[in-house]
């Protein structure tokens, strides 16, 4: 059965992204089992007074056509639960559970990914090599997902495309609007080669800065590996590399073609961190090489299809402890490290000429956690080792706390797991 009508009921009343969608999933089974619980009001939930608004005003008919209006338009609506739904995603801290999107979404799932980032305002080397290296990796079936931002960006999606291979834009705006301007000649031709524009944000809306940072999670999960091809020590594209690290997946830098060019102060910190140097196509597919992890991985998927059981940090089932979460009592599944990745720190993009601004954040809206670490670095940055003693929780609940600061532009991470306030 398709759930995307409850999945978009859900996202109506809590709103694009929100993770009180999850704990509230934590009960139930499915959405449409939540959907009957929370308009029958049968179990016992605590809601803001915004949330019961939005339950007493929102019905399921809305949801139904708001879909329909989508698909006049040529915008295609799924649910998490949809089989189409990428499985890369599943395994987010707080997957999108609605996607719209233009084009072939099926291209993304059971095949070789990989996500690519870079400055926007890119050298020759940098395009040059990106523009060859996609190329080959588009030759050899491999899906290239990028964010359709002008510079690095555009030339891997166009590598792609003039190979008549599909390619994956993820948008921080609805996927019918012209954003960026300059690329909107280039949409037909990415459609034509199979491509797909994805959002989780309903159609038109504005690429609003806030946007990007929560776009950039679903940009670095689609890929199974990421490529970093030009950046500098401002660049956000770093915070997606470290993403793509902490994600388990193999970063590839391109080696500078300057060590004095401030452009690629970036790769350098990336490339001393550990980072993979990248020559050629032949180093990212090698990762995809038979019986290799990824190849597992991919394979698995296929092979499975999609089972609440693959959600490690949703939901699964009725647990016997309940617990609190804001104004929400929810019953979570028991996690263990393994089960929670860092996997919400995103690239701080917003739109241009208000790149690398930090935007005023309100700390009444943090939880209790996340307000605690703020008193703890009031002084001085603080490694997450002491963190997680002065605060007495394990490093996989801290990283998940932090890299949601890191999103809304309160924290920033150093080198040697060093964090300190975003003054």
């Amino acid at each position: 059965m398709d759930e995307t009508k409850y999945w978009m009921w859900l996202t109506m009343v809590f709103g694009v992204g929100n993770r009180r969608i999850w704990e509230v999933m934590c009960l139930f089974e499915d959405a449409q089992e939540a959907y009957q619980a929370l308009t029958e009001q049968s179990v016992n939930l605590r809601f803001t007074e915004k949330e019961n608004e939005n339950f007493r005003k929102t019905e399921l008919s809305d949801a139904e056509t708001f879909i329909g209006k989508c698909r006049e338009k040529g915008i295609e609506v799924i649910g998490f639960s949809h089989k189409d739904y990428p499985s890369q995603l599943r395994h987010l801290f707080n997957p999108p559970a609605i996607l719209y999107y233009k084009g072939n979404i099926s291209c993304l799932n059971g095949t070789r990914t990989v996500t690519t980032v870079g400055t926007r305002n890119a050298s020759d080397y940098g395009l040059r090599a990106a523009n060859t290296i996609c190329s080959e990796l588009a030759a050899k079936n491999v899906v290239i997902v990028s964010g359709f931002a002008v510079g690095i960006d555009i030339a891997t999606h166009l590598a792609a495309a003039d190979k008549n291979r599909p390619t994956a834009c993820i948008m921080g705006c609805g996927v019918d609007v012209n954003y960026p301007k300059p690329n909107e000649q280039f949409r037909e031709i990415i459609l034509k080669s199979g491509g797909v524009f994805v959002s989780e944000y309903p159609p038109e809306t504005h690429a609003l800065p806030k946007n990007f940072p929560a776009r950039n999670r679903i940009l670095a999960a689609l890929g199974r590996a990421a490529i970093v091809f030009e950046a500098s020590m401002k660049s956000g594209s770093l915070i997606t590399a470290r993403l793509a690290s902490e994600q388990g997946r193999e970063l590839f830098v391109l080696p500078p073609a300057d060590l004095f060019n401030g452009r690629f102060s970036g790769n350098i910190q990336l490339l001393r961190d550990g980072a993979q140097a990248l020559y050629s196509s032949e180093d990212v597919l090698d990762c995809f090489r038979f019986g290799s992890s990824v190849d597992v991985e991919i394979r698995q998927s296929v092979r499975r299809g999609f089972s609440t059981n693959d959600v490690g940090i949703v939901w699964e089932g009725r647990a016997a402890e309940t617990v609190e979460k804001g104004d929400i009592a929810i019953i979570p599944r028991k996690r263990t490290k393994q089960d929670i990745p860092a996997a919400v720190t995103q690239e701080k993009e917003t739109a241009p000429m208000q790149e690398n601004t930090k935007s005023e954040t309100n700390t009444e809206e943090l939880n209790d956690t996340q307000r605690k670490i703020v008193e703890c670095l009031k002084n001085d940055k603080l490694h997450v080792d002491e963190l997680c003693r002065q605060l007495e929780i394990d490093s996989a609940e801290l990283m998940t706390e932090l890299t949601e600061m890191e999103i809304l532009g309160i924290v920033r991470s150093l080198p040697g797991k060093m964090y300190e306030l975003f003054r």
